[in-house]
């Protein structure tokens, strides 16, 4: 018995060093996406010159040139804009349309994932078909009938997102709405008269969160990445507006001029996407204690 409980205080030091140096693997990836959202937050703090203020003189410049008084960190693009500044501006845009769509497709399939499980027969069967239709349909033909309803542009983009994404939640609410429903407080809470709004506010939704917070979290990065490949294909945001998808389109054409023109924009959607990633798995990790018993394991 003595040796049982040495066993598990060991094994309860060793679980809690490990947490405690868990964070600190992903110090870089937090540092990165604290730099993202500091562009993102004051770009005209940061940003050396204004997003669309051009040149022809200074076009396509490489990194590191000083020309005319002016030092173009990243070089210059086809127009002689500087590829930082819109760079650091481009921050704004893709964490407004991340955030805000995944705020949107939250909501909504949150809330149906929530109705579907909870009420479940035909309301869970209309709820879950609706949402697998949307899911087996291509993204990029979605996007493209709706966009060529309501034309292109920021709010165009967030709808996009909102409305293809929202599927993902709701399925994941509905499995996790499932489980809570069966619960003993929710036998306790229809006993005592609570009425089904009730329940579902108070009880179901506070018990589900965990998973949608961290859906939440990975999505972040996947709206980044689909927001650069609408914009690049010309659906998302439009120019002048610097977006790091429409600065990916304009350097196709001078891939063999101008690496960086390239370059900079995607390693930036690469380095968020990533950061997003790594810290979505931390936060699962951390609010799922299998996961935590299987990382010490």
């Amino acid at each position: 018995m003595t040796e049982m409980m040495e066993r598990l205080e060991a094994d309860e030091t060793i679980t809690a060093r490990r947490r405690r140096h868990l964070p600190w693997r992903l110090t870089g990836y937090a540092v990165i996406l604290l730099l993202f959202l500091l562009c993102a937050a004051i770009p005209h703090i940061l940003a050396p010159y204004a997003p669309s203020a051009g040149n022809l003189l200074t076009r396509l410049q490489p990194p590191g040139t000083h020309l005319a008084g002016h030092t173009y960190v990243l070089g210059t693009d086809d127009l002689g804009r500087d590829t930082l500044s819109r760079l650091i501006f481009g921050a704004r845009i893709s964490f407004i349309v991340a955030l805000a769509a995944v705020a949107i497709a939250g909501f909504i399939g949150t809330t149906l994932g929530v109705l579907a499980g909870y009420l479940g027969g035909v309301v869970a069967v209309v709820f879950m078909r609706i949402a697998d239709i949307i899911l087996s349909i291509p993204f990029l033909l979605l996007a493209i009938l709706v966009i060529t309803v309501i034309g292109p542009g920021l709010l165009s983009t967030v709808l996009v997102l909102g409305a293809v994404r929202w599927p993902i939640y709701t399925r994941v609410a509905y499995g996790a709405t499932l489980q809570v429903r069966e619960g003993e407080f929710i036998s306790a809470a229809r006993s005592l008269g609570a009425s089904n709004v009730h329940i579902m506010l108070r009880h179901i939704v506070p018990n589900i969160l965990s998973p949608v917070v961290v859906m939440a979290t990975l999505e972040v990065g996947t709206m980044i990445m689909y927001e650069a490949a609408l914009s690049f294909l010309g659906l998302g945001i439009q120019p002048p507006t610097p977006s790091w998808g429409n600065m990916l389109s304009e350097a196709q054409n001078y891939i063999t001029q101008a690496w960086w023109m390239m370059l900079f924009p995607g390693l930036a959607v690469f380095l968020v996407v990533l950061s997003f990633n790594r810290v979505g798995d931390y936060v699962q990790e951390q609010l799922d204690p299998r996961l935590r018993v299987r990382r010490v394991n």
